[in-house]
C-alpha cells in the first residue's frame, strides 16, 4: 500500500494528520530545513511528536534539506544527532555535506533525498543509492511515464508530490528569491517572488511564473500499480484544519483503493487552491491552462471545524492488536495485547472465585477487552480461555486491559538504540596564493570565436548541443581546453540523444565535461570524461567538497549565494572556480513560458520578463525545450579582483548568455586587465551581503 506522508508545522498539526490516517509525517527541528518560516519543534516538542506518533505507528521524517555553511554545519550535526536519539524514522537533505556529516553523528538513522537535490532521472537515483540513500523524492515536473521507468529499475525507494503548491522552477535550481530579494529558497526562506504579478512587452499585468497547485488525487491506484512507495502531501506552512481536511480525502482513498469523490475533490479545493489544481506535469500536457493565483475568498468555515473535530475529539482507533486472555481455577487472571510489529505486554490480575449465579463467559472478556475507546488501538483479534463456573468483576477486566494498553504505549515509544558519532571537519587544506586562470561558457557556439581563443582562457565550456552540431569548435589553441555543458535536467526518454552527442564530443577530444546535476555524472565519467561540477550541484561548504570529490570530480564551482569569506573559508581539497562575471541565472523551467505567451516556439527571438518594478529578466532556450530565467542585471567583478583573489580559487568564470562575439572578447580583455569596459548597470550579486 501506499505511505501517505503529510506535512507538520506545529503539534496540532501532527495530531491532524495522524488522526486522518497519515503513515507519516516531516517536520522541522532546529533552523536547518526548507520551510523555516514554518514553527520548527523544539527539543521537547520534537520528542512528544516522535511518541506519538509511533504509539500510534507512524513514522516521522525529520526535514534538514536546505544548504549549511561550514559555519552551521557543527549545530546541524547536533540536531541530527538529538533527532536520531529521540527516534526520528529518515531524515530529508539536499545538501551532500550534510550526507557526509550524517554518517559520522547520526550513522543509523535512513538518509532520503528531498526534492531540494533535483532528482529527476534513473542515474540521478541510482547515484543517492550509491551515496547510501534509501528513498528520492523525484522533481514534480516529471511525467507518469518517466516516473514508472524510474520505478521499475531503482534500487530504492520513489516518493512523489502527489497534492500542495508547485514551484516554476525544478526544486533545487531556484535563485529567484535570493539574487533579487537575500532571501535563498535553498536556505528555507523563499519569498516566492514567482507569485507576482509579470509580464511581457514592459507591463507586470500578468501572473506568468504562478502556477496552480498540484493534485493527483485522482491517481492514487496507478501510482501504486507503477511502483511509487510514498505520496506526498505539501503543506508544513498551512493550518492543521488543512491538514486533516486533506490528509482524510487522501488517506480514505488510498485504503478503500478508490479515487476521491466529486464531493471530495470540492472539499480539497476549498480547503485551498489557486484557481483549482492542476496535473499537467504528470499527464505530459504542459500550458497555460497550469497558471493561477490565490483567490481570497471566505474561510471554509464547516469544512474547518469539522476537520478539527476529527483531532480535538478523541482517537482514531489505527493500531490493529490482538488481545489474550486466560481465566483459570486458582491463578490470577492472565491478559496481554499483542502489536502489529510483534510485542507483547502481559499483566495478571486477582485471582477468580467460583461463580454462584451468573458465571464469566469468553464472550463477556472479549466484550470488554474490545472496548478501547480513547485508546490508539482496536481489537482486531481475541484469543480467551475461560473455563466454567468462575465469576470475575468487570471492573478488574477493565483495569487489565487499561494495564495492558499502557504497558504497550510505553513499549511502542520506546527510543531506538542508535549509534551517534561527534562531528570531525577534517584537516583544513591551505588556500592557493596564485590568481585564479581564467574560465569561460557560453550559450552559444557563436560566440566562441578565435579572437576570444586568442585570449588564452584555461577552459570554455560549450554546450553539449551546440558543440555536437559544431564539431569544429573541439579544436582550440594551444593552452586553451574545449568542455562540454550537460543539461542540468535531462530525463530519461532525452538520455539516448544526450549519450549519442556526448560520445560523438568525445571522440573529437573533448575531455572535460561540467556536469550540474548528479543524474548526468555517472554518464560522463563512464566515457572517460574528467568531470567538473557546474553551479546546478550546489557546493555550499567544505564537506561538500569533500564529497563531490570521492565522487570523482576534479574542480566544483561554489555557489553564488555565498559571501567572498564564507567562499574563502571553504576548505578547497579540489580545484574550485566562481562565476566572476554575467547574467546569473534564476529559474530553470520545465514550463515554456515563450510558448504559453505566442502560442508557438519563439527561442531565437528576445523575449524578456518585466516584473511589477520595471526590471527586466531575459527569457532563453534552455536544453530540452525548457527556459532560463536570466537575472535583470549583469554581475561584474572586474574592478574587484583584489577581492576574490584572495580566496583560493582555481578559476574565475566569465559566464556568457545574451553577449554578441564582440562583446565576449570585450569583457574577456577587461578581466585580463586589458581595456576599460564595463557594464552600464550591473550588480555585485550576492559576494558582499548576507543572504538569509
Amino acid at each position: 500500500m501506499l505511505e501517505l506522508l503529510a506535512p507538520a508545522g506545529s503539534m496540532e498539526a501532527v495530531a491532524a494528520a495522524i488522526q486522518n490516517g497519515a503513515d507519516a509525517v516531516y517536520l522541522g527541528y532546529g533552523d536547518f530545513n526548507a520551510r523555516r518560516n514554518a514553527k520548527n519543534f523544539s527539543e521537547e516538542e520534537f520528542a512528544a511528536a516522535v511518541s506519538y506518533c509511533h504509539v500510534r505507528g507512524a513514522k516521522v521524517y525529520l526535514t534538514l534539506n536546505t544548504l549549511l555553511t561550514d559555519r552551521e554545519l557543527p549545530r546541524a550535526a547536533e540536531f541530527a544527532a538529538q533527532a536520531s536519539t529521540l527516534g526520528a524514522d529518515a531524515v530529508l537533505v539536499q545538501d551532500l555535506g550534510v550526507v557526509r556529516m550524517l554518517r559520522q553523528v547520526a550513522p543509523d538513522l535512513t538518509v532520503h533525498a528531498s526534492t531540494q537535490m533535483t532528482i529527476h532521472n534513473l542515474d540521478g537515483v541510482k547515484m543517492a543509492a550509491d551515496l547510501g540513500m534509501r528513498r528520492v523524492v523525484l522533481s514534480r515536473e516529471l511525467s507518469r511515464d518517466q516516473i514508472e521507468y524510474i520505478c521499475q529499475r531503482s534500487p530504492i525507494e520513489i516518493e512523489v508530490f502527489a497534492h500542495g503548491a508547485l514551484c516554476m522552477c525544478y526544486s533545487g535550481q531556484c535563485f529567484l528569491s535570493s539574487i533579487i530579494g537575500g532571501r535563498s529558497g535553498n536556505r528555507g526562506l523563499c519569498a516566492q517572488p514567482c507569485r507576482l504579478k509579470y509580464g511581457w512587452g514592459g507591463k507586470a499585468d500578468s501572473y506568468p511564473l504562478s502556477l496552480k497547485d498540484l493534485s493527483l488525487a485522482g491517481y492514487l491506484r496507478q501510482l501504486r500499480k507503477m511502483g511509487v512507495a510514498c505520496v506526498k502531501l505539501e503543506g508544513r506552512m498551512k493550518r492543521p484544519e488543512y491538514v486533516a481536511v486533506v490528509t482524510g480525502i487522501f488517506s480514505r482513498a488510498i485504503r478503500e483503493d478508490r479515487e476521491p469523490t466529486p464531493e471530495e475533490i470540492n472539499q480539497l479545493q476549498a480547503a485551498f487552491s489557486r484557481q483549482g489544481f492542476t496535473q499537467g506535469y504528470y499527464l505530459d500536457n504542459q500550458g497555460g491552462h497550469m497558471f493561477g493565483v490565490r483567490e481570497e475568498g471566505k474561510e471554509p468555515r464547516e469544512l474547518f471545524a469539522a476537520a478539527r473535530n476529527t483531532y480535538q475529539s478523541g482517537e482514531a482507533q489505527r493500531v490493529p492488536v490482538t488481545f489474550y486472555a486466560m481465566v483459570r481455577p486458582n491463578e490470577p487472571v492472565q491478559v496481554g495485547v499483542k502489536d502489529p510489529e510483534g510485542r507483547v505486554v502481559t499483566v495478571s490480575g486477582q485471582t477468580p472465585e467460583e461463580a454462584h449465579t451468573r458465571p464469566l463467559t469468553t464472550e463477556a472478556v472479549e466484550k470488554q477487552l474490545s472496548r478501547t475507546g480513547g485508546t490508539p488501538y482496536r481489537a482486531d483479534r481475541m484469543r480467551v480461555l475461560v473455563e466454567e463456573g468462575l465469576s470475575l468483576p468487570l471492573a478488574a477486566l477493565n483495569a487489565l486491559r487499561r494495564e495492558a494498553l499502557d504497558g504497550l504505549t510505553h513499549a511502542r515509544a520506546e527510543l531506538p538504540q542508535r549509534r551517534t558519532g561527534a562531528y570531525h571537519p577534517g584537516a583544513r587544506y591551505e588556500n592557493r596564493k596564485e590568481p585564479p586562470v581564467l574560465t569561460i561558457s557560453v550559450r552559444k557556439a557563436g560566440q566562441v570565436t578565435p579572437e576570444l581563443l586568442e585570449l588564452g582562457p584555461a577552459l570554455v565550456y560549450i554546450p553539449l548541443e551546440e558543440l555536437a552540431a559544431h564539431p569544429e569548435l573541439a579544436q582550440a589553441p594551444e593552452g586553451t581546453a574545449i568542455g562540454v555543458i550537460l543539461p542540468r535536467v535531462a530525463w530519461d526518454r532525452e538520455f539516448p540523444q544526450m549519450l549519442q552527442q556526448l560520445e560523438q564530443v568525445r571522440a573529437l577530444g573533448v575531455a572535460d565535461a561540467l556536469v550540474g546535476n548528479l543524474g548526468m555524472a555517472a554518464a560522463a565519467k563512464e566515457l572517460g570524461f574528467t568531470l567538473r561540477g557546474d553551479f546546478g550541484l550546489e557546493v555550499y561548504n567544505t564537506q561538500a567538497v569533500k564529497e563531490f570529490k570521492r565522487l570523482g570530480f576534479a574542480s566544483l564551482t561554489l555557489s553564488f549565494e555565498l559571501k567572498f569569506p564564507q567562499l574563502r573559508d571553504i576548505s578547497k581539497t579540489v580545484d574550485t572556480e566562481l562565476i566572476t562575471y554575467g547574467r546569473l541565472p534564476l529559474m530553470l523551467m520545465e514550463n515554456c513560458i515563450i510558448k504559453n505567451r505566442t502560442g508557438q516556439c519563439n527561442c531565437q527571438n528576445e523575449n524578456v520578463l518585466t516584473d511589477r518594478k520595471g526590471a527586466k529578466f531575459p527569457v532563453v532556450k534552455a536544453p530540452g525545450c525548457r527556459n532560463e530565467l536570466l537575472n535583470s542585471q549583469i554581475l561584474y567583478l572586474a574592478d574587484k579582483q583584489a577581492d576574490y583573489r584572495r580566496i583560493g580559487l582555481w578559476a574565475q568564470r566569465l559566464l556568457f548568455t545574451m553577449e554578441s562575439p564582440q562583446e565576449c572578447v570585450q569583457v574577456a580583455k577587461r578581466y585580463l586587465d586589458q581595456g576599460d569596459w564595463s557594464p552600464r548597470e550591473y550588480t555585485r550579486g550576492l559576494y558582499y551581503r548576507d543572504v538569509e
